[in-house]
């Protein structure tokens, strides 16, 4: 499910199925080593800086891209809900040291059929092409977080 399912246009909506417990999927998107294993865009490298899971608690990680180039986002966490809830802040860091414009995500899951219905929401987007660039990079995410949950690698952390 994608950004057409919701009536605002600056908000993504992803709604992922993974074949894995509530507390796994959860788990995975707060432990660092779980984090580095499946965060961001296929061919991607990702080094966290920074995970506080908890109201307040900071995050800040960089994707390293297949060319080496370097992309680094951080934010706060505004609600950590074990395992059914996280909600935080998410902006990039600019060359100059600036950041984007802040959005906000808002994941909630919920078990379903045995496994764990994962809904994701970002709000907040400064425009439409941010829009469609970060529905393609937590898509992807999401393929790889999947592949990271069927491994032995994804249960290692349970």
């Amino acid at each position: 499910m994608t950004n057409t399912d919701t009536d605002n246009p600056r908000e993504l909506l992803l709604v992922r199925r993974f074949d894995a417990p509530c507390d796994l999927v959860f788990r995975a998107w707060t432990d660092p080593k779980a984090l580095a294993q499946w965060c961001g865009p296929h061919r991607f490298k990702a080094v966290g800086d920074r995970l506080e899971a908890w109201p307040g608690g900071r995050h800040r990680a960089c994707l390293i891209a297949p060319d080496g180039e370097e992309h680094w986002v951080g934010g706060k966490y505004l609600e950590v809900e074990p395992p059914h809830r996280l909600v935080f802040t998410h902006a990039w860091e600019t060359a100059t040291g600036e950041t984007s414009p802040e959005t906000v995500v808002t994941i909630t899951f919920r078990e379903s059929d045995g496994g764990t219905e994962m809904t994701f929401r970002q709000s907040g987007f400064a425009s439409a092409s941010s829009l469609e660039g970060h529905e393609s990079g937590w898509s992807q995410s999401f393929e790889r977080l999947s592949t990271f949950l069927e491994t032995s690698e994804g249960t290692n952390h349970a």
